[in-house]
């Protein structure tokens, strides 16, 4: 259907509803997908998405699980997603996602239905100020008063998403904003122009060959790396960065994947379930470049004893952030992409002169005194799920970080890797060997349980010819177990990896390092005292028509791992693990590299 169809032919421009306007807006910013729930308030917005029919509209089973899908979307392919829910509690659900995406810099458009503007303000029903909720967890807040603006605002809006540090745009639009009559826009090609919002920033050369100087000044720098490299397209400038100036590098967990972690100069994570050899790298570099990240507190501990013996350069394009949790000594304010771009060029034309070689021995000699490992140990026998099915076969035990070490050396190097939010999130960034950027998704800065599946969901909706695999707790996955409707009605081939441990395990484990023990509501399972698995997660997946499975011993998980990668269809695997299990290496929150437990074994 063309723009004028449903209108008078010999109208030179017919008028056009408000609705039937934003779905031509949204085709104009190259949107195909929208995940999208109905109610009341955003009924005219469905109508005219399925009167025009050219964009796909996924219908998840809850508004929390579309804007996850829409955020995975964006993640794994690097465009702005979009998701819509009605007014009220539609809009309300989708506050977590928002959130989600604003404190790991995603770029979403969020469209909201809202009431119609006279009962605006008069607790109207399913009224919410959704503008005013979502102020301090967006980017931006738009609520549409005249029909006009609409093609200007979705313009507006998808720029402020993509652009600059990227983030999530609300668009609140009153039903009867949406049912007005309106004609279409002369031109549809004007430029953005918003007066205070200048997103392009670059840093200047002079501050670029100062931090080249730096470098070859420096006897034992280390590339901190962020979030940032991957949202501005940088991972490929970042290998050449490291290659030209054999600078090794560790990454935060939104930077995984940034920079291959098979590469001799990768310390992969650090923080406060990093490697070891990263924390302690940290702590002895006199010089930290930290790239597109944001001194977080999980990666820090105690910032005051963070990197203590180091100059501290600090690149990002959001200068609220230089000097925030971290003094630099070297602020930046500019694009990293495009920063490492010129380095690169710099050092081309002037190469490095400095040997970093006794630093590489160093750092090679952390890495052989302490490995990423796992040891079931005795305290697997005081699982009480693992002592039902294996009595005292704990060969047969299945650690959770096997699962991933498994999974790791069965899929290709573009698989996309999804997590919920708990242990299984921290040993996936651990024992899975990332070397694409845009290829693990992730709930970093919020935390938000129940990311995981509808964000895979998302994801394979993007990327339909790669393998998207997501890796959940029994606890994180329930929370939107719902979209297994979704996956199976639209056909959604992504796959579903439970480490179930019938706890909430990363609280659990808290509670084992720093409650005696006590495990206060962090037992998920079947409180009546049998010895079964609750609950069970196989029929679940049969009562939505998902192929399912459950692995309890060593013996079979290699073949039930192919079977689901194999499989062309939604898949589930639950896999029964020991809630024994800990995340090392560990450092207590607020904590320092001297606090590190490296084994908690007895």
């Amino acid at each position: 259907m063309k723009e004028t169809d449903q209108h008078c032919s010999n109208h030179p421009n017919p008028p056009i509803k408000g609705c039937d306007l934003l779905v031509l807006s949204l085709e104009r910013e190259g949107v195909e997908t929208v995940f999208a729930y109905p109610g009341g308030a955003s009924l005219d917005l469905h109508q005219a998405m399925a009167r025009r029919g050219t964009l796909r509209v996924v219908l998840p089973r809850h508004e929390q699980g579309g804007i996850f899908a829409a955020d995975g979307y964006a993640r794994a392919t690097g465009k702005v997603g979009v998701c819509m829910a009605t007014s009220g509690p539609g809009a309300t659900n989708l506050v977590t996602g928002v959130a989600n995406a604003f404190a790991d810099s995603i770029p979403l458009v969020v469209i909201t239905g809202q009431v119609n503007m006279m009962l605006i303000g008069r607790n109207a029903f399913q009224e919410t100020d959704i503008f005013g909720v979502t102020l301090p967890i967006c980017k931006y807040s738009f609520l549409i008063t005249d029909v006009k603006d609409i093609p200007r605002v979705v313009k507006e809006a998808f720029y402020i998403a993509s652009t600059g540090r990227p983030g999530p745009v609300v668009v609140d639009i009153p039903k009867n904003i949406q049912q007005s009559l309106t004609q279409l826009p002369e031109d549809w090609s004007a430029p953005v122009n918003l007066r205070s919002y200048r997103p392009d920033r670059k840093a200047t050369d002079e501050q670029l060959q100062k931090v080249l100087v730096l470098i070859e000044q420096s006897k034992e720098p280390l590339l901190y790396v962020g979030g940032g490299v991957i949202s501005s397209n940088g991972s490929d400038e970042l290998r050449k960065f490291v290659k030209l100036t054999q600078v090794p590098v560790t990454t935060t967990l939104m930077g995984v994947g940034s920079f291959p972690e098979n590469d001799p100069l990768s310390l992969q994570m650090l923080g406060m379930h990093g490697t070891a050899y990263a924390n302690w790298a940290t702590k002895e570099t006199d010089l930290l470049l930290a790239f597109g990240c944001r001194f977080d507190d999980r990666v820090t501990g105690n910032v005051k004893a963070f990197a203590p013996n180091s100059k501290v350069v600090h690149i990002d394009i959001d200068s609220s952030e230089l000097n925030k949790n971290k003094r630099a000594d070297y602020p930046i304010e500019g694009n990293i992409c495009d920063a490492l771009a010129r380095m690169n060029q710099m050092l081309e034309k002037s190469p490095l002169k400095a040997d970093f070689s006794a630093w590489h021995k160093k750092i090679s000699e952390w890495k052989k005194k302490a490995p990423l490992t796992w040891n079931a140990g005795s305290k697997v026998a005081k699982s009480k799920h693992i002592r039902f099915f294996h009595q005292d076969k704990h060969e047969e035990v299945i650690m959770p970080q096997e699962v991933i070490h498994h999974l790791n050396q069965m899929v290709p190097e573009d698989t996309i890797i999804v997590t919920g939010v708990g242990q299984h999130q921290m040993w996936t960034a651990q024992f899975y060997q990332f070397k694409k950027p845009r290829t693990f998704l992730t709930s970093a800065g919020l935390g938000s349980m129940g990311y995981g599946y509808p964000a895979a969901l998302g994801a394979k909706i993007g990327c339909p010819d790669k393998q998207v695999v997501n890796i959940d707790g029994d606890g994180s996955f329930q929370m939107n177990i719902q979209e297994l409707a979704t996956a199976k009605m639209e056909k959604i081939a992504a796959k579903q990896i439970i480490l179930n441990n019938q706890y909430l395990g990363m609280v659990a484990q808290w509670e084992d390092l720093f409650y005696q023990g006590l495990h206060a509501n962090t037992f998920i399972g079947d409180f009546s005292g049998k010895e079964v698995l609750y609950p069970d997660f196989v029929k679940i997946a049969e009562g939505y028509s998902i192929k399912a499975e459950r692995v309890v011993f060593k013996r079979d998980l290699k073949d039930a791992l192919q079977r689901m990668l194999d499989s062309e269809e939604p898949y589930v695997l639950d896999i029964v693990v020991p809630n024994t299990a800990h995340v090392l290496p560990f450092i207590r929150a607020i904590g320092t590299v001297d606090d590190m437990v490296l084994d908690t074994r007895e």
